[in-house]
């Protein structure tokens, strides 16, 4: 791979390499170090590239390995972190009870994501935040599409049950 290729196919997906690593371990600086670890280690393995079909897929894969090395090692938690990160308020808020309910609930929506096992949250993180192909996320996580579809109906499906009960019963 020369520089010109790794500055026009990987360069420009680093922020979604960082956000994919800040969703995982829900930390700043761990998902900088990560994102700064799987852009080296791309370079590094640049043999490999004339055999990839997605670049982008196989970056993510390496963000996925780092973050799950990184939580195993430090025995990582969970924190409140991610969620605070949707409280950025935006800049063109015109009416702020609207924002407030707009914010309170997809608070609760990541707390529900946040809640799920990891693989429903993986996929559904790739899927419905990141915007990522079926086919994509199977390349990602190295399993068949119809495990992707099959994760992301249950995961979604989990979200679904979940808000529906605190709607209900408060819970």
């Amino acid at each position: 791979m020369s520089l010109e290729i790794f500055l026009s196919q990987v360069v420009p997906v680093r922020q979604k390499l960082y956000r994919f690593a800040y969703r995982l371990l829900e930390n700043e600086e761990d998902a900088m170090d990560v994102t700064q670890d799987t852009l080296l280690k791309v370079w590094q393995q640049q043999e490999r590239m004339p055999d990839l079909q997605n670049m982008e897929a196989w970056c993510m894969r390496i963000v996925r390995n780092l973050a799950l090395d990184k939580m195993k090692a430090r025995k990582y938690r969970r924190s409140e972190e991610l969620d605070r990160a949707s409280e950025v308020p935006a800049l063109h808020e015109a009416n702020p009870h609207t924002a407030t309910e707009q914010q309170d609930v997809m608070r609760r929506v990541h707390r529900v994501i946040a809640a799920l096992p990891d693989k429903y949250r993986t996929i559904i993180q790739l899927r419905d935040i990141d915007g990522y192909s079926y086919q994509e996320i199977a390349d990602i996580l190295m399993i068949e599409m119809s495990e992707v579809k099959i994760n992301l109906h249950r995961a979604r499906k989990a979200v679904r049950e979940q808000l529906q009960k605190q709607q209900v019963y408060g819970v």
